[in-house]
């Protein structure tokens, strides 16, 4: 019961990775908020019926307006707001001059202006409590480059994660890094989570070269469990000395 009695939102929650953090987290005694442009309406019903608390919310994270409606939901049915994980989220892949105006704009405004948006209105609530938990989900695409080798099989650029993918998630890295710092003093911790390719059933997963997957050191993708883990870990009282970081999940394919 790592997050007993804390209450927390939890954003992108109708995916794999949702999923998995949001039943962790209900499992380990959070109340929960969870948000997606999905419906996530199924999970609040499940964990409601295994005798959690959840309350469910559609939005567009890309509307500030939307985000604060979010944080003032919570606050209303909750009280306070102890945990925020920015997981919402799109894949983009290919090369960089297949990249449009248009799907460059997308991936920066779904994969981080929405983190943005979110850190900018849970922080007043957190700061008025002396107490809050970010954890923000970046990837190893922000640190490494990518992971296609052009120069050996040009197909695999195509298939995976692009530059605007990897801006973005760099992006959310940093905000993390200059959250951490402004906020310490306050009683919040800001971290985040840079997860390596991660079994799901979604496309980002599904088109990941089996070439790749076999330069994973463990030799095997992720589990959304896995990450859920470190999710945890970050949200709760045992990483109260722990601020700026950003924890590799990744199964040794970037290290640093």
């Amino acid at each position: 019961m790592r997050l007993k009695d804390r209450i927390a939102i939890v954003t992108g929650a109708a995916g794999g990775l949702g999923h998995a953090i949001a039943t962790r987290f209900a499992e380990e005694g959070a109340s929960l908020c969870l948000v997606d442009r999905l419906d996530p309406t199924a999970l609040v019903q499940t964990l409601k019926d295994a005798g959690h608390r959840a309350i469910g919310i559609n939005a567009d994270l890309t509307d500030s307006g939307a985000v604060q409606s979010i944080m003032d939901r919570a606050v209303q049915e909750y009280g306070r707001i102890d945990v925020l994980v920015n997981l919402a989220g799109v894949g983009s892949h290919g090369a960089c001059c297949d990249v449009t105006d248009d799907e460059w704009r997308r991936v920066i405004d779904c994969n981080m202006t929405s983190v943005f948006y979110c850190c900018r209105a849970v922080l007043p609530v957190m700061r008025q409590q002396g107490y809050g938990r970010i954890v923000n989900i970046g990837s190893v695409i922000g640190k490494n480059g990518g992971n296609p080798r052009p120069w050996i099989d040009k197909e695999e650029q195509r298939r995976a994660s692009n530059l605007a993918y990897g801006a973005s998630k760099a992006g959310i890295h940093a905000m993390t890094y200059f959250l951490a710092k402004e906020t310490a003093h306050e009683g919040i911790t800001v971290n985040a989570v840079a997860p390596g390719p991660i079994a799901s059933n979604e496309r980002l997963t599904k088109v990941f070269p089996q070439v790749l997957k076999d330069l994973i050191p463990v030799g095997r993708l992720g589990r959304p469990e896995e990450v859920a883990d470190a999710v945890t870990f970050l949200a709760g009282e045992q990483a109260s000395f722990v601020t700026g970081e950003v924890l590799d999940v990744n199964g040794g394919i970037w290290v640093d």
